[in-house]
């Protein structure tokens, strides 16, 4: 069995890899007859150099790997024909620009994997950046809020080493007696959480944080049965929510009242409310003027995420009352940050998370007859079909 790790090739390039050249050798290690080659590439973290001291051969063609391990989409024109590919497709909630990319997968009888969709039995996902995500995104939320306000300035994260660095550098500023509101409870929210705990923000409850004041910032970190609530006034429980979402709507204006910086770290099913739309961010009564959009869904539930930003240029201006971008200087405007990739930004931490959890999880799969059905449920395609599993993307991929 050979795997080849591919050159990413979306522009911009991302520097994050499947697997480390040290998560390579303990492969090496345990499974004697796998082979693995490395694409050379100027913009990976982990150098070419580095894959060669440790005696991992980097070649110009890895077309010769049977799997081929890669981090964004792959252009449509690098895709090797009959070879398993595992990367973020980003094609499973039927996104319309990445429709002729599945349907190319299709016609050159790739069998694809996606990461996001690489569970186990229980549909926990098994490998993610989504850790990295929470971690940069809050650190740049801090980051924006000094933007806005004019406050402090903190350097880019992708100027910094590691995680370490960051709240070294969120420990210098002093901020003032804000209210920070952070969704989710997930991985995502749980990197911000380890963030704004390492700053020393104060976490309070959200009886507290709805109702009293305080002489110093302060967080509070939300699930969905906070910001959303059933139509009918009944209190049942969570999985009611993901079974039912169409029975709540949100209750997030609560929050919105009395915050200054939302952390969006949420995960947004179909069929969810809205956290807040366009017509709540128009009322007086909303107070946020940062929101750290880290899921970024484009046009969904955060309302002023109407597009994605960079790590070149975070943060755009929303105008709450005209619906569209503006300065985020502009006193009325909401800063948004919603870089989409935001674990490229602290790129050797965020490699060597995902690493250790696919050598963990998907590399063993392939050496003991797939006994947890962790690649039978992460195949999207095989033999130029779709899987039972993901036959849903059929009038997607037809253009329906």
């Amino acid at each position: 069995m050979k795997f080849g790790i591919i050159k990413e090739r979306k522009d911009p390039p991302d520097k994050r890899v499947v697997l480390t050249p040290n998560a390579c050798v303990t492969l090496k290690k345990t499974y004697p007859d796998l082979e693995i080659i490395v694409e050379k590439s100027e913009n990976r973290t982990f150098s070419d150099q580095e894959y060669e001291e440790k005696g991992i051969q980097v070649l110009d063609d890895v077309s010769s790997a049977d799997v081929l391990l890669g981090v964004k989409e792959v252009p449509i024109e690098a895709l090797i024909p009959n070879k398993k590919y595992f990367f973020f497709s980003h094609t499973i909630k039927e996104q319309p620009y990445n429709r002729d990319l599945l349907r190319a997968i299709l016609e050159k009888n790739i069998e694809l994997h996606d990461h996001e969709v690489i569970t186990d039995k229980n549909e926990i996902r098994l490998v993610a950046f989504g850790r990295y995500a929470g971690i940069v995104g809050a650190y740049n939320g801090i980051r924006t809020f000094g933007l806005k306000q004019k406050s402090f300035e903190l350097p880019k994260a992708q100027e910094l080493k590691d995680q370490a660095e960051l709240i070294e550098e969120l420990k210098k500023i002093a901020l003032p007696n804000i209210k920070i509101v952070l969704t989710g409870k997930g991985r995502v929210s749980n990197g911000a959480k380890e963030m704004v705990d390492g700053m020393g923000i104060k976490e309070v409850s959200v009886k507290a944080y709805l109702n009293d004041s305080f002489d110093e910032a302060v967080y509070c970190q939300i699930d969905v049965l906070d910001y959303n609530k059933r139509k009918d006034g009944r209190v049942i429980d969570m999985y009611d929510f993901f079974d039912h979402p169409e029975d709540y709507e949100s209750d997030f204006m609560r929050f919105a009242k009395v915050s200054d910086v939302y952390i969006a770290g949420h995960f947004y099913a179909s069929g969810a409310p809205y956290i807040f739309t366009r017509e709540d961010a128009k009322s007086e009564d909303f107070k946020i003027r940062v929101v750290a959009d880290i899921s970024c869904d484009i046009d969904g539930p955060v309302a002023s995420t109407i597009r994605p930003s960079t790590i070149a240029d975070p943060v755009y201006g929303y105008d709450r009352i005209e619906e569209k971008e503006t300065s985020y200087s502009d006193p009325e405007a909401i800063a948004v940050m919603a870089v989409d990739n935001l674990p490229n930004e602290l790129p050797r931490d965020a490699s060597r998370g995902f690493s250790e959890g696919f050598v963990t999880h998907v590399i063993p799969a392939f050496f003991n007859g797939d006994k947890d059905g962790i690649l039978e449920r992460s195949a999207m395609t095989k033999k130029g079909k779709l899987t039972d599993r993901f036959s849903y993307l059929e009038g997607y991929v037809q253009g329906e």
